[in-house]
């Protein structure tokens, strides 16, 4: 790649199945690529379905020092204070919408809003099935990631600005209802968790996801050029949109059909790889 394109491209990569390996770490290798990357000036960073609490805890030694897309695209956030640059929200009347779909057919999501200017989830521990249990735990037990809380009631699930659900389910024919009612009129994601296989249907404001992020993003830093990587159904919309676009050899088969090409697995540290060689050299 030419240097006067290097210059105005966003480099952008998910991380979980992409950047990261299957145990959810970086190696020392693509942490040394990144910070060379950053070093020479190359616009990189990430756009991921985590929180920015969890992005942190597994991207530690990793220097971005750009911004950063979380939660599908629904914050922009300055990596390094936290600080919002840009985030969606749902109306009132969408976040009433849209929970009720769910209580319509025996479902408590998880509720993600800004609380009295912190980012929290809520959750009711009694209706949580098995597999969103789970996820509540994993995050009960980490000593960084305070967002989670225990409502206990339906009507305390809408406080603050709401900007994402996510319901985890046993059966993906649990979800199925809710997905076909709302898929029209919100940003919806129905896919499977790459580490637990458990199902799970995300719903953001209509037009959220890591492509919009992207392309409010680029201004910001002079690109007019995006080359994205990914592995995963919520990388579509960013394959779509970006001039060239990589999967990894783990990625789903409709996320290969719209690479520009299939590189190595996330496990062999592929995305380094390719920067190393194309941008790097």
């Amino acid at each position: 790649m030419r240097q006067d394109e290097i210059a105005k491209t966003l480099f952008l990569s998910d991380l979980d199945g992409t950047l990261l390996r299957s145990d959810q770490t970086l190696s020392e290798y693509t942490c040394s690529v990144i910070g060379r990357l950053a070093g020479a000036g190359v616009h990189f960073s990430y756009a991921t379905a985590r929180s920015i609490d969890t992005a942190a805890q597994v991207t530690r030694g990793l220097n971005v020092g750009l911004p950063v897309i979380v939660h599908n695209g629904a914050f922009i956030l300055d990596s390094v204070t936290r600080r919002p640059l840009w985030s969606a929200k749902f109306t009132r009347e969408e976040e009433i919408e849209v929970y009720g779909a769910f209580l319509d057919h025996g479902l408590f999501p998880l509720t993600y809003a800004v609380i009295d200017g912190k980012n929290r989830f809520s959750y009711i521990k009694r209706q949580c099935s098995r597999a969103q249990w789970d996820f509540v735990l994993s995050r009960l037990w980490s000593a960084e990631d305070r967002r989670a809380r225990e409502i206990f009631a339906p009507d305390e699930a809408l406080d603050g600005d709401v900007y994402y659900f996510a319901c985890i389910a046993d059966d993906e024919k649990q979800l199925l209802p809710v997905y076909r009612r709302l898929r029209s009129r919100f940003r919806c994601i129905f896919s499977r968790d790459i580490y637990t296989d458990a199902p799970w249907l995300e719903i953001m404001p209509q037009g959220v996801s890591k492509a919009s992020a992207a392309q409010k993003l680029m201004p910001l830093l002079g690109c007019t050029r995006l080359v994205c990587f990914g592995d995963a159904e919520n990388d579509v919309s960013m394959f779509e949109s970006a001039d060239e676009k990589y999967a990894v050899a783990n990625a789903v088969p409709e996320l290969k059909k719209l690479a520009t090409a299939v590189i190595g697995e996330n496990d062999e540290d592929a995305v380094a790889k390719w920067l190393e060689e194309h941008v790097l050299t």
